[in-house]
């Protein structure tokens, strides 16, 4: 790359090779005179006044690449499945959801490439839920001209991951639910587990395939347990009895009915005594009496990697701990804050 210095005064008729940003505090940003413009004797005052004595002309060599080519390129290297982009705009390219569904990222190849020189990608957290149109990245070189071997190296990190930014749609499942508790089941009081359940499921377009009720009988619950999968529940929701007093029966019905457990206890507040387990390969969650009485808890953790086709493990209810506390806010912007998003490690 040659770089020539001109003055403002002598670049009449000169072409800019990248853009000129202006910025007026509260106001806007955005390119005043864009690469490629034609300087004219009109335009000397306002460069000017821009702060710009002098117009740097690039003459690009072999092996160098422009900021806009190198935006473009590290664009298209890092989209994965249900993702698309835009630009180049100031040199940035930004990646957007392409369908509803949970946000991947492969943070190992994220740092990989933004340990290059240069080289700049910034995403929002792992397992973040996003829609059709959200941003979720967005890619650019620090220079004006970046070196072809830089970029290509760069594009061979995320050739190598397979993917880096990605988004799972979600999946229509029909959602078995079976709530525990003689005191509801005998209708002594009312069910405040179903509705609860029920928003959320539909809220990702998934539907409730059943709510059985099962009185605190640990045989009974297991029973209803498997029966919910003979039916087609794709995952099964089982609530109450959960902590570790002697008349809680749930965590055993759920071991009795032949499913799995992954991880009992998770360290996520709320959400301490939740159960994760498999019957086969459907999803069974014990859902403490948190999941009934906070707006937002681990279930909202959990639900839309599996409504994403995604196998939680007990590795991943681990990886809850950072990130995992709820500052249980007087106004909850959930999504929009900190709970669950320390978990940024899980690319599977």
């Amino acid at each position: 790359m040659k770089l020539q210095t001109v003055k403002v005064e002598d670049a009449v008729g000169k072409v800019l090779s990248h853009d000129i940003t202006q910025i007026v505090k509260g106001e806007f940003k955005e390119a005043a005179f864009k690469k490629g413009h034609i300087i004219m004797a009109q335009d000397v005052p306002e460069l000017l006044m821009m702060g710009k004595e002098n117009i740097y002309i690039l003459d690009l060599e072999p092996g160098d690449v422009h900021e806009d080519e190198a935006g473009i390129r590290l664009g298209i290297a890092v989209q994965g499945s249900g993702v698309t982009w835009s630009g180049p705009k100031e040199s940035r390219v930004d990646l957007f959801a392409d369908c509803d569904g949970l946000l991947k990222i492969n943070v190992h190849a994220l740092e990989a490439i933004n340990d290059l020189p240069d080289v700049i990608l910034s995403t929002l957290p792992n397992n973040t839920v996003v829609q059709k149109g959200d941003l979720l990245a967005g890619t650019k070189v620090v220079p004006l001209v970046v070196e072809e071997q830089t970029l290509a190296a760069a594009e061979a990190i995320a050739c190598q991951a397979s993917w880096v930014v990605k988004v799972l749609p979600f999946q229509k499942v029909n959602v078995g639910v079976v709530i525990t508790g003689s005191e509801v089941y005998k209708q002594r009081i009312r069910d405040g587990f179903g509705p609860v359940i029920t928003e959320k499921v539909k809220s990702f377009g998934s539907t409730i395939l059943r709510i059985d009720y099962a009185p605190d009988d640990m045989e009974v619950i297991a029973a209803k347990i498997s029966k919910m999968a003979d039916d087609g529940a794709g995952i099964i929701f089982v609530t109450g009895g959960m902590s570790v007093d002697p008349d809680d029966v749930t965590p055993n019905a759920i071991r009795l009915s032949g499913a799995k457990v992954e991880k009992y206890g998770a360290p996520a507040l709320p959400g301490a005594m939740f159960m994760l387990a498999y019957l086969g390969n459907i999803p069974v969650m014990g859902v403490p009496a948190c999941g009934m009485f906070f707006k937002i808890t681990i279930v909202d953790l959990i639900l839309p990697r599996l409504l994403a086709g995604e196998r939680v493990t007990r590795k991943d209810l681990v990886a809850l701990a950072h990130g995992g506390l709820c500052r249980a806010c007087p106004r909850c912007s959930y999504p929009k804050c900190t709970f669950g998003k320390g978990t940024s490690y899980s690319i599977d």
